[in-house]
């Protein structure tokens, strides 16, 4: 099978699809690979690196998207990038679909086959590609919290961590899942005083056995988010349900009982996001006022640490591209159904059932 890497276009994101490493594995088992000039730089990744392991370096992208079998990518397709859609084209990426109409539209009209990591399950109903960016994304959200609570960064000018005799900062986690709770951690960390929410006792009681007390963890609900939201220096949203949007839990109204000047580090941004006033950001403008509340909700966060996020990334996803290749798409979703939950768009139309009820209502 003919494998395609290119070199990512969404604004400030440096990780690769596949590593030097990974492409060899693949062109071992008899596979082939065309790697787009400069695609692993920001990664450090080298061209004579992908040269060494067996792969093809081609000076044109479209030409890797006309030809290729299978195209492997970080983040979904965007802008020019949704053209170059083609029929029987399986492209294996983050897609996120919920928050993404457009890319849905030409995927559904291109004929391409769209298989998203966010919905590949294991056999525990786990997200088993999803969770090394959710892991690094929660880490991230404790750093940017400390961060943008400091003066020059528009925040409250509150140190996470507090001083003698003041009190730290306090810090409200939405969503106990995998972001959750390594921004927990991080925060914890740090030294702040860190409140999780989440709707599962099952979950709950993890989570109390898992920061023993170092954490506080609650039941969420409407009562609880806006109790919580007036008390909170900061807020990092991490709330997740599978394929489908995030729901709003932080409405405008909210932000008028929060602090002046906290901040809200919604990492739920590429499912739309879990306040209501979010919108997209980037690395290069992270954060916007909204009421006096600070908003960072830069939609691909793990993109900051490309050489640690491109290792985790293909760590996860190669064993998966390796079946994908050498099954191909029907034989793979045949054997594995976790895998077939990935396929979100196919045959020219959206089949996972979470993203075709969000557009089915629209």
């Amino acid at each position: 099978m003919l494998i395609g890497v290119v070199k990512e276009t969404k604004l400030a994101e440096r990780r690769v699809a596949l590593t030097p490493a990974g492409t060899a594995e693949l062109v071992g088992a008899g596979h082939r690979a065309l790697v787009e000039h400069g695609a692993g730089e920001g990664s450090g990744f080298p061209d004579a690196a992908y040269i060494d392991a067996g792969a093809t370096v081609v000076d044109q992208a479209e030409k890797i998207w006309g030809e290729v079998d299978v195209l492997v990518k970080v983040k979904e397709p965007v802008g020019p990038e949704l053209g170059l859609l083609r029929n029987g084209l399986v492209l294996f990426t983050y897609l996120h679909l919920a928050a993404a109409p457009e890319l849905t539209k030409a995927l559904v009209r291109s004929g391409a086959i769209g298989v998203g990591y966010e919905t590949v399950e294991d056999s525990s109903g786990r997200l088993p590609l999803l969770a090394p960016m959710s892991e690094i994304a929660g880490r991230l959200a404790g750093q940017v919290v400390a961060q943008y609570l400091t003066s020059p960064m528009g925040g409250r000018g509150i140190l996470a961590g507090g001083a003698p005799g003041v009190a730290p900062a306090r810090v409200l986690v939405l969503g106990g899942g995998v972001v959750g709770v390594y921004a927990a951690r991080v925060a914890r960390g740090l030294g702040s005083d860190v409140t999780i929410l989440e709707r599962s006792d099952e979950r709950l009681r993890y989570l109390d056995e898992r920061f023993e007390g170092s954490v506080r963890c609650l039941m969420s609900d409407a009562h609880s988010v806006v109790q919580q939201l007036s008390s909170n220096d900061a807020v990092i949203g991490a709330v997740l349900l599978p394929g489908a949007a995030a729901p709003k839990l932080i409405t405008r109204p909210m932000l008028a009982t929060m602090p002046s000047r906290a901040i809200i580090v919604d990492v739920a941004i590429d499912q739309g996001g879990c306040t209501e006033t979010s919108v997209p950001t980037t690395h290069e403008t992270p954060t916007y006022v909204v009421d006096d509340v600070v908003h960072y909700c830069v939609a691909n966060m793990p993109g900051a640490v490309p050489v640690t996020s491109t290792r985790a990334l293909t760590n996860a996803t190669l064993p998966y591209l390796h079946r994908l290749a050498d099954l191909g798409i029907d034989g793979y979703c045949a054997v594995d159904a976790g895998f077939a939950k990935g396929v979100n768009v196919r045959d020219h139309r959206v089949v996972h059932p979470a993203v075709a009820a969000i557009y089915a209502a629209a």
